[in-house]
């Protein structure tokens, strides 16, 4: 049992050596000269945006809807990668896959129709 969680460790390992050895070479190479010290500089540290500065709130809230609808075209892409392979087999299932399979997009189209029925996809501003 040991010597599979010695590969699992060994992965760990190398997953930390690699970017703790880029912040200590980074660090390493600024007393040699070739990466020079940070320095504050408020020219440095002003925000940038597309050559412009910005004008107002540079945090601005965003509207809920964004991520409603990223949520559900999320969820709409998950649903085609569970009923793809449920494609692939359809011969095979029978009636009871059949069953499932429509059971599933019918749990789907009923969300879908609450969501119509409560406008949450509409836009409005």
């Amino acid at each position: 049992m040991l010597y599979e969680y010695g590969h699992i460790g060994i992965l760990v390992i190398v997953a930390l050596i690699f970017p703790l050895g880029a912040v200590v070479t980074s660090w390493a190479l600024q007393f040699v000269k070739i990466r020079p010290k940070f320095r504050p500089d408020a020219v440095r540290d002003d925000i940038y945006e597309c050559g412009l500065r910005t004008e107002g709130p540079s945090l601005v809230q965003f509207n809920f809807r964004f991520y409603y609808i990223a949520l559900l075209f999320v969820l709409l892409d998950v649903e085609i990668i569970f009923l793809f392979p449920w494609a692939l087999v359809f011969d095979t299932v029978g009636w009871v896959g059949y069953g499932k399979g429509l059971l599933f997009i019918a749990t789907f189209v009923v969300g879908g129709i609450y969501a119509w029925r409560k406008r949450a996809l509409e836009w409005r501003l």
